[in-house]
C-alpha cells in the first residue's frame, strides 16, 4: 500500500514526538494554544463524558506556580511532606519495565555527563521538571474526583492528541507526573476547587535544538514483541 500526504503527514506527527527537556524562550501565540487544545478534545471519551480541564500557564502566573513548586522540591524536609495522590508507577518494579525505566534514565544523565555518583547533578535535573524545562508555556490538567478509570483511560488519549496537534504545528511537549507529588501547592497556586485532582503537567513550546538533552531518542519495541495476531 502506498502512503499518502495525509498518512505521512500523521505518522510524521506522532512519530517526531519526543519528551523536550530544553525549550527555547520564544513564545506560543494563544490562538495556536487553543487550536491544539480544539483539536484534542477530539479525544474519545465514554459517553462524551469529556473529563478533561486545562490550566493554561504562562509568564508571570508560569513562574509563580514554578518558584513555589520548585522551592518546596528543593527543601528535602518540605518536599517529604508533599506525596502523590494517585500511584502513577508501580508500587513494586520488575523487568522488562525496570529495565527500560533505567535506561532512559542513565541515558538521559550520560548525555548530560551526570554520573551515578552525582546525586546532587541528577536532582537539580529532575528539579527542571518544575520550570516546565524553560517552555514558555505549562499546562496543568485535572480531573473531577468523582471519575473513574476508564475516564483516565480517556484522559490520556485526550493528552496524545495535544502532543501531536503541536507536532504537527512544529511545536515540542513533555508530558511532566513530577508535578504530581505537589499536587497541594498547584491546588493553592491555581485555587482549584476541592473536586478537582491534579492528574499531571507538560511543557509546550519550541525545542531548542542547541542542547544535547534534547538528542535523547528512546527505544520501542518490534510490533513483534507486544502485538499478538490471531486468526
Amino acid at each position: 500500500m502506498i502512503d499518502t500526504p495525509q498518512q505521512q503527514a500523521v505518522d510524521a506527527a506522532i512519530t517526531s514526538r519526543r519528551s523536550i527537556r530544553a525549550f527555547l524562550p520564544t513564545p506560543v501565540a494563544r490562538e495556536d494554544i487553543e487550536a491544539i487544545l480544539d483539536v484534542a478534545a477530539r479525544a474519545p471519551s465514554g459517553t462524551n463524558t469529556q473529563p478533561w480541564r486545562v490550566y493554561v500557564l504562562t509568564g508571570e502566573r508560569k513562574t509563580q506556580l514554578s518558584d513555589a513548586v520548585l522551592a518546596a522540591y528543593m527543601d528535602p524536609q518540605e518536599a517529604a511532606r508533599h506525596t502523590e495522590e494517585y500511584n502513577y508507577y508501580p508500587r513494586e518494579w520488575k523487568s522488562p519495565f525496570l529495565d527500560r525505566r533505567r535506561k532512559v534514565g542513565w541515558d538521559l544523565y550520560a548525555l548530560l555527563g551526570l554520573t551515578r555518583d552525582n546525586k546532587a547533578g541528577m536532582a537539580a535535573q529532575h528539579g527542571r521538571n518544575y520550570g516546565f524545562f524553560d517552555a514558555p508555556v505549562g499546562l496543568v490538567f485535572t480531573i473531577d474526583r468523582m471519575m473513574e478509570q476508564g475516564s483516565w483511560l480517556d484522559y490520556g488519549m485526550f493528552l496524545q492528541n495535544i502532543m501531536v496537534a503541536a507536532r504537527g504545528r512544529g511545536l515540542d511537549t513533555c508530558p511532566q507526573a513530577a508535578f504530581t507529588q505537589f499536587h497541594r501547592i498547584i491546588a493553592e497556586q491555581l485555587q482549584l476547587p476541592p473536586n478537582e485532582m491534579v492528574v499531571c503537567g507538560m511543557a509546550l513550546g519550541f525545542a531548542d535544538p542547541d542542547k544535547i538533552e534534547n538528542t535523547l531518542i528512546t527505544e520501542r519495541e518490534p510490533v513483534s514483541a507486544f502485538a499478538c495476531f490471531l486468526g
